[in-house]
């Protein structure tokens, strides 16, 4: 996959990564949409969409050497997706020095709390995924 060229004429890109089996599997999509990137994560029993994260690259706070990122969540009310959304669309925006946005839907009903870590584990394991793939080079 190559990053969005417009002389290239590929202004959009897709590839698909996942983590864990059965019931706690996260898969996601990843486009690189020009010179942005989204990201779909949905897991467990029902796919959805629960929270939207966007993130903003930015030079740190603390080192001005240094790529941060700001983020702005929308979560769907009831549901719990909103702080994985956004720690990942502030991971990657940082990253790849690229506008971000992460949509997020993990379900099980009655999930007990092994079960809430072991998706919570392949989400993490998943995003890890995302911000090592080679395609998805910082922008200069």
């Amino acid at each position: 996959m190559d990053k969005g060229d417009p002389a290239s004429g590929a202004q959009m890109k897709a590839c698909h990564c996942q983590a864990g089996q059965d019931r706690h599997r996260v898969e996601a999509t990843v486009v690189v949409n020009g010179t942005d990137l989204a990201v779909t994560v949905g897991g467990g029993s029902l796919y959805h969409i629960g929270a939207v994260a966007l993130a903003v690259p930015r030079p740190s706070l603390a080192e001005g050497s240094r790529i941060s990122s700001s983020a702005s969540v929308i979560c769907v009310t009831g549901h719990k997706d909103d702080d994985l959304a956004k720690a990942a669309a502030l991971q990657l925006a940082a990253r790849f020095n690229r506008v971000v946005v992460v949509c997020v839907g993990l379900h099980l009903d009655e999930a007990s709390p092994q079960d809430i870590a072991a998706l919570t584990a392949n989400f993490h394991t998943l995003v890890e995924q995302v911000a090592n793939l080679p395609v998805m080079e910082a922008n200069d």
